[in-house]
């Protein structure tokens, strides 16, 4: 990703969740859509497919979903495709992923603020529903991480890790590595659970080969790719006329001129990315969701995300 001008924040600790954020949340829980077993008794109760369990809910089939859990009965009445839900009390980890490659250092609002939230509040619903938890950054490779946390006392821990997440500085010797950071993640983490990894995918690298690594039957994971408007639109960035660009993954430098018929051009180009990523997720059975970062945090929590059945 190239361009004119990064944007650095500091985000508070206070500035991730605030306590009236906090209690909306509280009635929320990670979902999963497959059979994870846990090793310990939770308070949650976990909606998954297996024996002995409780039919939960119903919820809209998306790209992706897994086909073995369709009604096909509802189906074959209603000609629309639903996904059934079911209920078993149990222990189930959950693992948060940011990325902080350089490239997250951009947009108005910031695409790695605009991440942290995301996780904070991700981290905080795992956490009260006594999921065992790990929140990780990455970068070229594992950047940072803690392991290990449950219940609510460990809700100031994750909130204090993300608040010291800053963006890795573009570095030619260094540039964001997904494929090298998700084996590490893997070779660490075995396991069974969800993954959520929250990102741009702005990565020089093979997605598909970087997908490899939260696929499995072990593996529940989930893609949140994030932009900002002005990626989206370079002319809400004043990304117009001759510009020197920067690429914040790796600090190479390019001169161009930016005119209207190169910014349709880039346009196509980054919707054919991103459906590149979308499709690399499905084949790898990772559920895949896009949003820019200036719809509402609060809206993308407790709507979309529900939407999509990673929280319910």
């Amino acid at each position: 990703m190239t361009q004119a001008t990064s944007t650095s924040r500091n985000t508070k600790t206070g500035d991730l969740l605030s306590p009236d954020f906090m209690r909306q949340l509280d009635r929320l829980d990670i979902l999963s859509r497959k059979m994870l077993r846990g090793t310990m008794q939770g308070e949650r109760r976990s909606k998954k497919r297996g024996q002995s369990v409780e039919f939960a809910d119903y919820r809209n089939y998306v790209d992706g979903d897994d086909l073995r859990f369709v009604d096909w009965n509802l189906y074959m009445r209603l000609d629309k495709l639903f996904i059934r839900l079911f209920m078993e009390e149990e222990d189930l980890s959950v693992s948060i992923v940011l990325d902080t490659s350089g490239s997250m250092d951009y947009g108005d609002p910031g695409k790695l603020d605009y991440a942290k939230k995301l996780c904070a509040a991700l981290g905080y619903i795992s956490l009260t529903h006594q999921n065992r938890t790990s929140i990780h950054s990455i970068a070229d490779g594992m950047v940072d991480q803690v392991t290990g946390m449950r219940g609510r006392q460990p809700v100031p821990r994750l909130l204090e890790f993300l608040h010291r997440q800053q963006a890795v500085p573009a570095n030619a010797k260094r540039p964001g590595d997904m494929t090298s950071a998700l084996k590490t993640l893997a070779a660490a983490n075995q396991r069974p659970g969800v993954v959520i990894l929250v990102s741009d995918f702005w990565d020089k690298g093979d997605l598909g080969e970087a997908f490899n690594y939260l696929s499995g039957d072990k593996r529940d994971s989930y893609l949140i790719h994030l932009l900002s408007p002005q990626e989206v639109d370079p002319v809400k960035g004043k990304v117009i006329g001759d510009l020197r660009l920067t690429d914040l993954e790796d600090g190479n430098i390019a001169e161009v001129s930016v005119s209207p018929a190169l910014i349709k051009k880039y346009k196509a180009t980054l919707q054919a990315y991103c459906n590149h990523i979308k499709d690399q997720a499905h084949r790898k059975g990772l559920a895949y969701m896009i949003s820019e970062t200036d719809v509402p945090f609060e809206t993308l929590v407790l709507k979309y995300l529900r939407q999509r059945g990673l929280i319910g």
